[in-house]
This record gives structure tokens, sequence and C-alpha cells, in this order.
């Protein structure tokens, strides 16, 4: 089953998004099967807080389309995927270009593909890391996931 969109078609989406493009935040890898994703947030003067550091929503905001559009794209158009709770533990402060990564594993997929095949609800969760320009975390962002079978797909 293959998902509405090519990855470079929502790669280049998501930049254009405004919570993305108004607050610096860019795609920069989405790899063609969805299994990898890289998310900067260019160090601007808008993008800053008070205190000169990356703002703590744009940090969140680079978070948080990426894993449920990863899924929609690794799992097709058989399942429901949303985002159901994330929260945000800011470590140290940002003052230059972060990133994050996101990474998909077959076994990840398949994990939930077994959760989900009787057409139960499952809540996975992932744990990001957003890196500094010097690699070290200044924030984690751990999100829960809502995937689920839609009626048509489940079984019996």
């Amino acid at each position: 089953m293959r998902w509405a969109f090519k990855p470079s078609v929502l790669r280049h989406l998501l930049n254009f998004w405004p919570p993305f493009l108004f607050c610096g935040i860019r795609v920069v890898i989405l790899s063609d099967d969805y299994r990898y994703c890289k998310v900067e947030l260019k160090s601007r003067p808008w993008t800053k807080n008070i205190n000169r550091s990356q703002f703590g929503g744009s940090m969140f905001a680079m978070t948080d389309p990426i894993y449920p559009l990863m899924l929609m794209g690794a799992l097709g158009k058989e399942y429901h995927v949303w985002d159901k709770q994330a929260d945000i533990n800011f470590i140290s402060p940002g003052y230059s270009k972060l990133v994050a990564e996101f990474w998909l594993s077959d076994d990840t997929v398949a994990d939930i593909k077994q959760h989900t095949a009787q057409g139960d609800k499952y809540f996975p969760q992932f744990l990001v890391h957003i890196h500094d320009a010097k690699h070290q975390v200044v924030c984690e962002v751990n999100r829960t996931l809502y995937v689920r079978k839609k009626a048509q797909y489940r079984a019996g």
C-alpha cells in the first residue's frame, strides 16, 4: 500500500508549511522509505527567546509532525496515525543551529503492525534528541502516537 505523498514531495511541502517556514525549521532529509528524517532549526534573531537562546516552542514544533508522517509513509493508507501526547525536557540552552534526527526501524514497524493486526489501538513512544552545533543534547522530546488500522482494513 502506498501513501498519498512521495517523500521528496512531502519534504518540500513541509518546508513551505507556515509553522516550519516562519520558525526557521527545515526538513533537510526524508529518506525514500520514510525510515530516516533530519530536521534543522536555523539560528536567526527571530528564532531566539529573550535570553538569546533558541525558542523552546520552535524546538518542540520541529518534532511535531515528523514521526506521524514517517509512520503514515511506512505503514500506508490502511492506518490512522495521530499524535497523542508529547513532553519536552530542556537540558541546556541552544544557541546555534539545532538538529533533530528521526529513525524508524523495521522492528518498530513490525511491532506496530503486530499490535494493531486485530484492530487494536497502539501507542508507540519515540524519544527525540535535539542537538546543537557541538553535538550536545539541548533537549529531549518524548512523543506518544496513536496508531490503529482503519475500520475497513480490520480483520473480522
